[in-house]
């Protein structure tokens, strides 16, 4: 006997992943009355829970803000305005706000999943659905992509029918991983280091971000809120986190950071752990047939200058904008549900934006990659072990603290450019 085929359901865009990229693509189409389900692998208790990035770009809370996105923020995020580097045992104060005329503002990532999550489905009655198995793409180089998956309560398939996929599920995401061989073109650098990310239940040791660069490595303070702080170490790579216990870590850390009229570091209970390879990757275009790819599924950025969530949020609205006007300009919303077909290829201009959303979110991507680097070189060079690396890596730093035209170009970029969009 022959088993029948799943049902086959209907939208306009199926968002795969609900992190803040997926999330406001998602809130955005809903929001603009275009039909979209998301898709996510992981239960939503775990997804609010996970830590991740806590630095947002002005530019960014503006955009969000500008949708409805952004209460909160704007709410309970305090903002940063300056650094410090410390080497040689002085400090050096950058003040960024002052030279870029723009702020950080610390939210953590898990809290801007909640929010969004919570516009999305509790507000808006999005369709989510979580804890999917197994999701596959069929068809995305067609007119009609498919995107299936196993129900995790009842271990059966649902298939969807869809106009355009947007691929929001990280760098080890199936949205990428669709792509055929040959469909897009990867490229990528390894820093050759390695961070060890860690979350203190411990009060900041300093008014904003510390950058420490010493010849043992480099370290990292970055206040998180009044009670949690986010610290970072270079270690070797191939390191675990069982090689650094609590008493080297904060061995490490006071020798890093250490500098005359600095206070001591408040030290508490690490509550996270785990290594990071410097590595990123680009993938060019960010678009593959219906397969639209947003965030770390497109391009992985090391987190050195904490750019990579507002490149996801960058990503994300440029895609929604361009998904939005496709979907007004096809007429699809009333087509009949049995048509698979589509209309007139770019009838109506439909396509022009999505034709230009690779472009689009490339240039920013490229330049923030190209920040990254340079300052990986400053903040690596000294423990290097090339003393001509780290003679070009203190000429750099030493040229930031010391020229005005310098230092506002530096702040410009670290910041984030004033239109992001």
């Amino acid at each position: 006997m022959s088993t029948a085929p799943p049902a086959l359901t209907h939208t306009s865009v199926v968002v795969i992943g609900a992190g803040p990229a997926g999330l406001v693509v998602a809130n955005r189409l809903r929001d603009s009355g275009v039909a979209c389900v998301l898709l996510e692998a992981e239960s939503r208790e775990f997804i609010e829970r996970r830590p991740r990035a806590g630095f947002m770009e002005e530019w960014a809370v503006r955009a969000l803000a500008e949708h409805g996105l952004a209460d909160r923020i704007l709410e309970h995020a305090i903002t940063q305005g300056e650094f410090e580097f410390r080497f040689d045992g002085e400090r050096h104060a950058v003040r960024t706000a002052e030279l870029s005329g723009r702020r950080h503002f610390v939210y953590p990532q898990p809290q801007l999943v909640t929010d969004l999550l919570a516009s999305y489905v509790d507000k808006g009655a999005g369709d989510a659905r979580f804890d999917v198995r197994d999701v596959r793409l069929d068809g995305i180089g067609g007119d009609r992509p498919v995107v299936s998956y196993t129900d995790p309560l009842t271990g059966s398939r649902h298939r969807i029918a869809c106009d355009h996929v947007a691929g929001c599920d990280g760098a080890r995401g199936v949205a990428q991983a669709a792509i055929p061989e040959g469909g897009v073109t990867v490229s990528r650098r390894d820093d050759g280091v390695a961070w060890l990310a860690l979350l203190a239940q411990a009060p900041p040791s300093a008014d904003g971000v510390v950058f420490g660069i010493h010849e043992r490595g480099f370290g990292a303070h970055m206040a998180r809120g009044p009670e949690v702080t986010r610290y970072y170490l270079q270690v070797p790579s191939g390191d675990t986190p069982e090689d650094w216990p609590h008493e080297r870590v904060w061995h490490e850390l006071r020798i890093r950071l250490g500098a005359a009229g600095a206070p001591p570091l408040t030290e508490g209970p690490l509550v996270e752990k785990v290594v990071l390879d410097m590595h990123n990757y680009v993938v060019e275009p960010m678009s593959y047939g219906r397969l639209h790819l947003a965030g770390d599924a497109a391009h992985l950025i090391a987190p050195i200058a904490a750019k990579g969530m507002n490149l996801a949020i960058h990503d994300a609205l440029l895609l929604a904008d361009a998904l939005i006007t496709d979907g007004r300009g096809s007429g699809r919303e009333g087509r009949d549900q049995g048509d698979t077909g589509r209309t007139g290829g770019d009838e109506g201009g439909g396509d022009s934006g999505l034709a230009g959303y690779s472009q689009a979110c490339l240039r920013r991507v490229w330049q923030y990659q190209e920040f990254s680097q340079w300052l990986s070189e400053v903040l690596h060079g000294a423990s290097s072990g090339d003393r001509f690396r780290a003679g070009t890596s203190r000429a750099r730093l030493r040229r930031l603290l010391e020229s005005g035209p310098a230092a506002r170009a530096f702040a410009g970029l670290y910041m984030g450019e004033e239109d992001g969009r």
